[in-house]
């Protein structure tokens, strides 16, 4: 817990230094599809078949590989849907993804494990929206997608629940 909020204070001082994001516009075109490429750390918004938008995003902070039980740090890999909205999330906003399968579900109970749930695209955590700059630059979630808080703003506008999701490693 203390390396975190050491990363935090130097994400801080470093905002305070003036460092800037880049703004990208939607093009008001309907989101039918999210597409994460985890080896890349992007998470692009898709309509009929075309990128409309891209975003850096933090992973679980142990990233590499699908996950398998609760607690592995991993973000899942596969195609799941966007199943629920919470708009009093402890992230600024999120959007569920529907992450564990039944086979995830079974193959977690045949190991003895639970396969962990609550994977989400989120903000970032309520009151440090001021680290957007960097919050890409470490993984640091217990495996959801993480964007700035003005970023999930126009996802939240812009993707519906039932969109798919392909995760890819």
């Amino acid at each position: 817990m203390k390396s975190f909020f050491s990363f935090l204070m130097c994400l801080f001082i470093l905002t305070a230094c003036g460092a800037a994001t880049k703004e990208q516009e939607m093009s008001g075109l309907s989101v039918d599809k999210i597409v994460l490429e985890k080896s890349k750390r992007q998470l692009h918004l898709l309509s009929n078949g075309k990128t409309i938008k891209t975003y850096k995003v933090s992973l679980g902070k142990n990233p590499v590989g699908h996950k398998t039980r609760e607690g592995d740090g991993k973000t899942p890999e596969g195609t799941y849907y966007i199943d629920r909205r919470n708009a009093k999330s402890a992230y600024h906003l999120s959007l569920h993804i529907s992450y564990p399968s039944a086979e995830e579900i079974k193959q977690a109970q045949m190991a003895g494990v639970s396969p962990g749930g609550d994977i989400m695209i989120h903000g970032l955590p309520n009151g440090f929206g001021f680290l957007a700059p960097f919050h890409h630059l470490k993984d640091w979630t217990q495996g959801c997608i993480a964007v700035t808080n003005k970023e999930i703003e126009e996802i939240w506008n812009n993707v519906s629940v039932g969109t798919v999701i392909v995760i890819k490693p």
